[in-house]
């Protein structure tokens, strides 16, 4: 049932005390007897009026509405509308003047509040000068070394002279169509003039061995993980307030060590193989887990094989400087009686060899969010990691100690039987069998 009784039927009269505190309170006091479906009507119907009329025609709009209503109008259109009640009171004293109400200005000449650049024709060159990324100005500015937040762009600019504060100069920015913006990681540094060349040239090279139904496999090591209760990034279903706790710090647990796993991808197969070693990731260690993946995996895969081609990145245990590599890899050709070919992507390209998308990246999808306790969780989710399209990883444990910082020299370098592409052979060769 509407409440509607306080309202009067004859023509609202503005009193000499419209203004002041008595008459705000008796409107409120109307206003909360008032249907409230009315005043939702109102709010309603202002929504789209307000996006065409201007400033003078809501003033009026308002005032109809309020003396319409009748006491307590003004504060029921002022809650409805959130138009202040000055303003309708503005639009009521509009109504009951004689001037002309035909002309079309809003306000008076020169009325209302000056832009603050109008005030101060130099803000928008100091702000950007500022905010500038290239160095401008004085070279000791103080913003040249801090972070440019709000409220230190606000301080600057008041020693500077300015009155002025966080939202205005929110709005002043963007304006200049500057945003909060953070680092993107997208330079790869200079590209090397046969970049290109050099994919080309390891896909060749992959379709003529796979063609002659020799392995091709992708090599790398993972990144090293701490074994214990740590944080592990990404998130996963749990029960509602129940997050799993973790250790505050990231400081390794000596005891527990650190999960080092070294990747071996078949190309042709479509398969992951993962040693995790324990002690350090070094060269000796990262030929061992190919020949472990050999020894389970590729034999059975590559019967009579002769040749085996490993594409690597530039740096690492399996770089193309690392002479402890070359060395190891000799040793596994004499041993399995079989040449490699090694072929290294370019510097700073390490994100195209296959391993990395291929099987790197699902390992991590699988154990997001989940702390690797100890090696067998560690094993686990590597060796349960799985693809739409079926195919499975495979992951062992490596316990031997590989040592750091052993040195091949010149002359053992000379022994090896090594034979360098005519295409960059600082990337491509081939260890053959030492006779």
């Amino acid at each position: 049932m509407h409440t509607l009784g306080f309202v009067r039927k004859q023509p609202f009269r503005i009193s000499s005390c419209m203004g002041s505190g008595l008459a705000s309170f008796w409107e409120i006091g109307y206003t909360a007897g008032m249907d409230r479906d009315i005043i939702a009507t109102l709010s309603k119907k202002s929504i789209p009026l307000f996006k065409v009329l201007n400033e003078r025609q809501k003033r009026l709009w308002a005032a109809t509405e309020a003396l319409s209503l009748g006491r307590g109008g003004i504060t029921a259109v002022s809650n409805a509308t959130g138009l202040c009640r000055a303003a309708i009171r503005r639009g009521i004293k509009e109504f009951q003047e004689k001037e002309n109400h035909t002309q079309n200005r809003i306000r008076k000449t020169g009325g209302g509040k000056k832009n603050i650049t109008e005030n101060h024709p130099t803000l928008e060159q100091d702000l950007e000068q500022l905010i500038s990324p290239t160095t401008r100005g004085h070279p000791m500015n103080p913003l040249r070394w801090t972070t440019k937040s709000l409220r230190n762009l606000v301080a600057e600019l008041k020693r500077m002279g300015y009155s002025i504060g966080v939202t205005t100069v929110r709005k002043l920015l963007k304006q200049k169509g500057y945003s909060l913006q953070a680092n993107r990681k997208t330079r790869e540094g200079e590209d090397h003039p046969d970049r290109d060349a050099q994919f080309c040239y390891i896909n060749d090279k992959a379709k003529e061995f796979i063609a002659e139904g020799a392995p091709v496999i992708s090599v790398d090591t993972k990144k090293k993980e701490n074994i214990g209760n740590y944080s592990n990034k990404g998130r996963e279903y749990q029960p509602k307030g129940q997050p799993i706790e973790t250790s505050m710090h990231d400081f390794p647990n000596k005891e527990l060590g650190k999960a080092i796993p070294y990747g071996i991808f078949d190309r042709e197969n479509n398969e992951g193989f993962v040693n995790v070693g324990i002690t350090s990731d070094t060269a000796e260690f990262a030929v061992s887990s190919i020949e472990r993946w050999w020894n389970e995996v590729g034999a059975a895969r590559f019967p009579g094989a002769t040749k085996l081609m490993i594409t690597a990145d530039c740096g690492g245990s399996n770089g193309n400087r690392t002479r402890l590599w070359k060395k190891q890899l000799q040793e596994f050709c004499n041993k399995y009686k079989m040449d490699v070919t090694v072929c290294h992507y370019p510097p700073g390209t390490s994100k195209w060899n296959k391993i990395e998308h291929k099987l790197f990246s699902f390992i991590s999808k699988n154990w997001r969010g989940r702390p690797l306790l100890d090696m067998a969780t560690v094993v686990n989710l590597i060796g349960n990691t799985k693809t739409a399209t079926g195919w499975e990883v495979r992951c062992v444990v490596d316990e031997g100690s590989y040592a750091k910082g052993i040195k091949i020299s010149d002359k053992e370098l000379a022994l090896l039987n090594i034979t360098q592409h005519t295409f960059h052979g600082e990337w491509n060769y081939t260890i053959k069998q030492s006779e």
